[in-house]
């Protein structure tokens, strides 16, 4: 018995060649993407570090040092996505941003927008990210760190780049789509909890902003006393520019209460300050001195309490009353202050660790201490608002 098929022309064959491209295109689009934010970010670090060489004292001018710029940069840019390099386990975030945005700018630029492009550029990020990883001698836990790092860095850069693409879906679809499986008060709960975030990184990120108003003295003094000359104050002010985004994650441990510490055995907190010597980086001028502790400084959890009273104004307002019952109260307050806590966690666990050997082997806030803090607070916000809206609204109930 013989199996008859159809005849191969060239109108058919052509159609399927289209066909393997259409689906092929928008995954390729995704990969080069990716490829372009990363040599971006990567290229920057590395002429970053040429200069910073060229600058040294001791540096020759007859060829640029690029073998060892690049082992700088790669170490940087490893650093900037969580993977610990030697001592270092801190992360600049502004290093991690940089990389987030460049990706971003190319994925809005060339990615086709669909799941397939986000999907492949993302996994291209984590595979190049680990492997460069496990390149340079990292193992165990710092790959699973480079993994992670990947995901949040090249993932989100994907992400926000096609979502931004006129032809993409809305964010909201995209979000019903990808948490559909969890209640939808606790998907609000969720939103609320990013609301009281976002809200709570600004008033610190302001916070950080009056700190170098009221420390510019000291960081200029600092400043002096090293004499950089143009291109070393060229390479200390963008340096410290990656480390801006940690001051801002430590001003917010600071409000929450917990405070944070620089080097082994000192407290940056409003209950007091305990200082110690500290690197000569001018930025670190901004630390808060001992006029910033007091009744006034211990208050400052108030704060959070009103953005989480922010975030419950968020969610009532996205409520039913008169279908909503305890059960979905619980689950709002239960999202909001999961998604605030959870957060801060995971940017303390970045923005603090080791910046070399001894006292610098401690540095940043505790994350658990710091995610715990912010996340009772800010359900004793939201509830502060949702709670007595629930009440009144129930009691109005009854009485009619």
């Amino acid at each position: 018995m013989s199996t008859r098929t159809a005849p191969r022309t060239v109108e058919g064959t052509s159609e399927a060649v289209e066909t393997r491209s259409a689906r092929v295109a928008p995954a390729m689009s995704g990969v080069w993407s990716v490829v372009q934010g990363m040599v971006l970010s990567f290229v920057f670090l590395l002429l970053l570090a040429v200069v910073a060489l060229l600058g040294a004292p001791d540096a020759g001018a007859a060829e640029v040092p690029w073998a060892a710029a690049g082992r700088v940069a790669g170490g940087l840019w490893l650093l900037g996505h969580g993977v610990p390099v030697g001592d270092l386990s801190i992360v600049p975030l502004g290093i991690g941003a940089l990389a987030l945005f460049a990706t971003y700018v190319s994925a809005k630029r060339s990615a086709i927008a669909s799941q397939a492009a986000v999907v492949a550029g993302a996994s291209t990020y984590l595979v190049v990210t680990v492997g460069a990883a496990a390149a340079g001698g990292v193992r165990g836990v710092g790959l699973a760190l480079a993994a992670l790092g990947a995901v949040v860095v090249g993932g989100g850069g994907m992400v926000l780049g096609t979502l931004t693409q006129p032809e993409a879906p809305a964010i909201a679809d995209v979000a019903e789509r990808t948490m559909g499986v969890l209640p939808p008060v606790l998907r609000l709960g969720l939103r609320a909890g990013a609301v009281a975030l976002a809200a709570f990184t600004a008033v610190s990120a302001g916070l950080v902003a009056v700190w170098m108003l009221a420390g510019r003295t000291v960081s200029d003094d600092v400043l002096t006393a090293l004499a950089p000359g143009w291109i070393g104050g060229i390479v200390l002010a963008v340096s410290q520019l990656a480390v801006v985004p940690n001051l801002v994650v430590w001003a917010s441990a600071w409000i929450a209460g917990p405070g944070f510490a620089v080097g082994a055995g000192t407290s940056f907190s409003t209950r007091g300050v305990v200082d110690g010597p500290l690197p000569a980086l001018p930025v670190l001028g901004a630390l808060p001195g001992p006029g910033w502790s007091g009744p006034l400084g211990s208050a400052s959890p108030v704060v959070v309490l009103l953005c989480g009273a922010l975030a419950g104004w968020f969610a009532w307002r996205r409520l039913e009353p008169s279908l909503v019952q305890w059960a979905d109260i619980a689950w709002v307050l239960g999202g909001t202050a999961g998604a605030a806590g959870v957060a801060t966690v995971v940017l303390q666990l970045w923005a603090g660790g080791s910046a070399g050997s001894g006292r610098l082997a401690v540095v940043g806030a505790d994350p658990l201490v710091a995610g715990g803090l912010v996340a009772a607070e800010v359900l004793v916000g939201a509830a502060l608002v949702v709670v007595p809206a629930y009440l009144l609204v129930t009691r109005r109930a009854h009485a009619e």
